[in-house]
């Protein structure tokens, strides 16, 4: 993908000189650490690597250190089996680097919305923060650095942390919004210049069939999507599908947890403009961006990009705010009755709920919102429906069946929205894979559904 470009180049010198004790080492900043501490570590691409690294080198100095964070891209050293008894993971939400240690007993997983965990940090002593470690962009003139391509919860874990650790890396967008930490603020500095860790793109499958397929679920759901409309939607194949058919659309918005490298074209086209949002006209609002460093350099002090904490973009009281509201997530599984799982494979936790639950709430009382669930019918070769009877042992309900709206599969659109179980049975067989239509009617008969 190529060298990222160095974004910031203005000298620190300036503000150096000023606050001289808080630039030190990596292993010098981590030494704040103690054992039985909480530590919360910047979120997605905005993993600060040189901080974690010296606080892994750490481990036999250390015991029961709680690691918390969101998922995060990179080798998460904290993991390794020689880490046991010195570090222990607690996910708010799982990535490929964390999943398996939940799932064999080696680390946990907390369930929770995203809009509470800010929250809980605040609140909670139980779940008090010892030490963030975060990643800045080096401080302007006036002393104030920029927490860049990711605030999410981070910026309120470090307003209520005892210490403050940033990587000051100069490859770190400056970005618009709610996003800025004063270098008072931050306890100790550690100047470490290194590409941001880049979304994996290798998980999106790039057979035909697949994209096909991505493809007709996309253009059900684009169908859905009215000029001046305000989207949110995750990352992968079926948000890629649905950005791609949006170019004939106008004046779109952006109020979402996150967004990937998939909006840049529809900005630069003009499709993306936010004219018509009725909650900040003329800004894209996100909390976070997962992507390229193409995606990092375009937000950039673009003025068109506000990054705000979860607390603000999640509350679904805010998401409402934004009329025609269009929420898009995904799911694993949906039940004949439409309760949704969408973290977890059995008893396997996979992710965690997100933000889906914030949005499909804030979104269905958005005025002209539209909250959306969309899957591929079917997983493993269509030798598995993913809209199934009842959903596999062990399974959670992320979203509720009442919480249910739009539900979308290549096969179709339904809405669920005021229909009764034998309606919504019907509704979801319909836009079930066809070989797997006959099955689900015969068990709804025997269940009495239908």
């Amino acid at each position: 993908m190529g060298e990222q470009k160095v974004l910031n180049k203005e000298s620190s010198n300036a503000i150096r000189q000023k606050f001289p004790s808080k630039f030190v080492t990596p292993d010098e900043a981590v030494k704040v650490i103690k054992s039985e501490d909480r530590i919360y570590i910047h979120s997605g691409c905005a993993y600060p690597k040189c901080l974690v690294d010296a606080m892994a080198r750490r481990k036999d100095e250390l015991e029961n250190v709680e690691v918390c964070h969101l998922m995060v891209f990179g080798d998460a050293p904290y993991m390794k089996p020689e880490m046991e008894g010195h570090f222990r993971h607690n996910g708010f939400f799982l990535g490929a680097n964390t999943r398996k240690h939940v799932n064999h007993g080696k680390a946990d997983f907390m369930p929770i919305f995203l809009s509470d965990i800010p929250r809980l940090i605040k609140h909670d002593t139980k779940h008090k923060v010892d030490v963030v470690l975060i990643q800045v962009s080096p401080p302007d003139s006036h002393g104030f650095c920029s927490m860049g391509i990711a605030v999410d919860c981070t910026r309120t874990a470090a307003e209520v942390a005892d210490y403050v650790i940033a990587q000051v890396n100069p490859k770190m967008p400056r970005v618009h919004g709610d996003s800025f930490i004063h270098i008072e603020d931050i306890d100790y500095a550690v100047e470490c210049e290194q590409d941001l860790q880049e979304l994996p793109t290798s998980n999106i499958s790039k057979n035909p069939k697949d994209v096909e397929i991505f493809a007709k679920i996309g253009k059900n759901i684009a169908d859905l999507v009215e000029d001046g409309s305000t989207l949110q939607m995750g990352i992968g194949a079926i948000p890629d599908a649905v950005l791609g058919l949006l170019g004939d659309r106008k004046d779109l918005g952006i109020h979402t947890e996150m967004f990937s490298d998939g909006v840049i074209p529809l900005v630069e086209s003009g499709v993306i403009n936010c004219a018509k949002k009725t909650l900040l006209p003329g800004k894209m609002v996100t909390s976070f961006v997962l992507g390229t460093h193409k995606l990092f350099e375009y937000i950039h002090d673009n003025p068109l990009v506000e990054i705000r904490p979860t607390e603000f973009v999640n509350d679904p009281f805010t998401i409402a705010r934004n009329d025609k509201m269009v929420a898009i997530n995904s799911a694993l599984q949906i039940d004949l009755t439409g309760q949704v799982c969408a973290d977890s494979i059995g008893y396997s936790f996979y992710s965690g709920f997100g933000g889906q639950v914030d949005f499909i709430r804030g979104s269905k009382r958005s005025k002209g919102g539209k909250p959306i669930i969309a899957l591929q019918s079917t997983a493993k070769d269509e030798n598995l429906s993913r809209i199934v009877p009842h959903l596999d042992e062990g399974a959670g309900v992320t979203t509720s069946r009442g919480d249910v709206y739009f539900v979308v599969t290549e096969y179709g659109v339904v809405d669920l929205h005021g229909m009764n179980v034998r309606e919504r049975v019907h509704a979801l067989i319909s836009i079930a894979h066809p070989k797997f239509r006959e099955e689900l009617e015969r068990f709804a008969k025997e269940k009495k559904y239908i």
